[in-house]
Formats: structure tokens, sequence, C-alpha cells
């Protein structure tokens, strides 16, 4: 499709005024020129189509499902987080939410709609930042 657009707006350059085989060689370049100029607008606004579509995926929180056989409850500082929360599926990326770097050892995890800061060996609650994902 992009192709056939192309080479539409070429030939319609190529045939103002003039036959493609009369055109002289500075109106060809020029018409090249153009089709060169179109291919990047379709790929600039190709890409940022991307990026929107990207931005907008950033910011979404995904389904919370809780481990099986845990009921929601709140954690505090100080606490242990159990095993089950402790695999990737509950991993929060920090620079995804706006919230700090953790320190070296630590991760951030989602236990309903709050965020916990745990060290990683041990599962042990650093911090807890409360309705990040309402």
């Amino acid at each position: 499709m992009k192709k056939l657009l192309i080479s539409a707006v070429a030939l319609s350059l190529l045939a103002g005024g003039a036959t493609a085989a009369s055109a002289a060689p500075r109106d060809v370049r020029e018409a090249r020129q153009d089709v060169r100029e179109a291919k990047r607008d379709v790929r600039q606004a190709k890409q940022e189509n991307r990026a929107d579509r990207r931005a907008a995926k950033r910011y979404k929180a995904g389904r919370y499902t809780p481990p099986r056989g845990y009921q929601a409850r709140r954690f505090h500082s100080g606490q242990s987080l159990p095993a089950a929360y402790r695999n990737r599926a509950y991993y929060v990326d920090h620079n995804r939410y706006g919230l700090r770097a953790p320190p070296r050892g630590y991760e951030y995890r989602r236990v309903g709609n709050d965020v916990v800061l745990t060290a990683v060996a041990t599962g042990l609650i650093a911090s807890v930042v409360l309705d990040l994902f309402n």
C-alpha cells in the first residue's frame, strides 16, 4: 500500500506539465527527492504512533491476582513478606511508577494496591507505599 501511494505521488509529480520521457534530469531529481521526503514523513509518523502506544501502556497497572491461599491484608515495616509474593509476577518497576530507585539488595513488590520495599534475600519489608495503584 505504501509503495503504491509513493509511486502514485511520484507519477503525479512527473506528469505535471511534461511526460516522463521528456522530463528534464532536474525534474527527475526533484521528484525523487519528494518521494524520499514522503517516505521519511511516513516513517516519522509511524515512530510517533509507536511512542504514543508505548506511553499509553507504560502507566497501566496489570490486573492483580493474589497468590493462591492468601487473603487481602496490609503489611507493615519490619514484617516478612510471604514467599509467594517473591516471584516476578509481583515485581514493580520503580521507573514506571515514579518511585525512587531501591537500594542494592532490595526490590519493590505489589501487594494488593500497595507497594512494599523488601529485601531480596530475606523478604523483610523495609517500607510500604500505600495505594499506588488506585
